[in-house]
């Protein structure tokens, strides 16, 4: 067991019973949202009769695995063999452009050709940064002039790969507040930009959210897919605190899964969402 199984595990295993207020407040507390932990406990109340520790680990690992959909490891690249188009938004602070590069080299690892779009442009420690990770990882990128239209750095960037037959590019937006629609309506704006050469493009829009934050990821994902429809998180900063559990309550609320995890700080401690292993050693 790992994480929030084992420390349920291990707080119920010396008790003659179980005290439900007490273990709905805990598995509140791991923000998996209310829907979850009620679904829990019912399950568990309807056996009438005292619960064991890892009868309550046994009930909250099969709900919560089956929340989850099927694992699609497959790349999906483009049917017509354009370049699938990823958008990679958040708010600060949640590790979306490190992100954006571990991803890139991910499809690199799998012989993809990958071009990344820097249109993060107000803030220019972001482009260092994104620089300095693709020249680490051999990854082609597009920058635009300080505070440049992140639009128009989305459609050079899609036109280099268009041109390059690239099967992948990677856009990696400003962070924003998602409370700020001013910043949320560039985001708009990038999704129309890029549909002029592909209608069909963006094809993923993925959040960031980043584990130890608990249930104001929630709060995040609900704005963000207020703003532009998303299709998946990339969850980040699972070796520290956090385990993810926001991620039941997103995905039940919201109907949005996890694609990929970010487990560690060197570029192969990112990989695409496995549904038993993260039930079973993560979360």
């Amino acid at each position: 067991m790992a994480g929030f199984f084992k420390n349920l595990y291990n707080k119920l295993a010396d008790k003659a019973e179980v005290d439900w207020d007490e273990l709905e407040a805990d598995l509140i507390s791991a923000d998996i949202g209310m829907q979850m932990t009620t679904g829990i406990v019912d399950d568990l109340r309807k056996l009438g009769r005292s619960v064991t520790a890892k009868e309550v680990v046994e009930a909250a690992r099969e709900r919560i695995g089956v929340v989850y959909p099927p694992d699609d490891h497959e790349l999906g690249l483009h049917p017509e063999g354009l370049p699938v188009v990823i958008l990679v938004v958040g708010v600060n602070g949640t590790g979306k452009t490190t992100s954006t590069a571990k991803l890139g080299h991910l499809f690199a690892k799998n012989d993809c050709k990958v071009v990344i779009a820097a249109a993060d442009t107000f803030r220019a420690a972001a482009v260092e940064q994104l620089e300095r990770w693709c020249d680490r990882l051999d990854l082609p990128l597009v920058t635009g002039a300080p505070n440049a239209d992140p639009a128009s750095v989305c459609y050079t960037a899609h036109k280099k790969a268009l041109e390059e037959e690239a099967d992948f590019l990677i856009c990696d937006t400003a962070g924003r507040l998602h409370t700020r629609h001013n910043l949320m309506e560039e985001l708009s704006k990038i999704r129309r930009t890029l549909a002029k050469q592909d209608p069909t493009a963006p094809h993923l829009t993925l959040l960031v959210i980043d584990a130890t934050t608990g249930s104001n990821a929630l709060v995040q994902a609900r704005e963000f897919h207020k703003a532009v429809p998303l299709d998946g998180l990339i969850v980040t900063k699972l070796d520290g605190s956090g385990k993810g559990g926001v991620t039941v309550a997103i995905q039940q609320e919201l109907g949005i899964p996890p694609r990929f995890i970010g487990t560690g700080e060197e570029p192969d401690d990112f990989d695409a969402f496995a549904r038993e292993e993260f039930v079973e050693n993560i979360l």
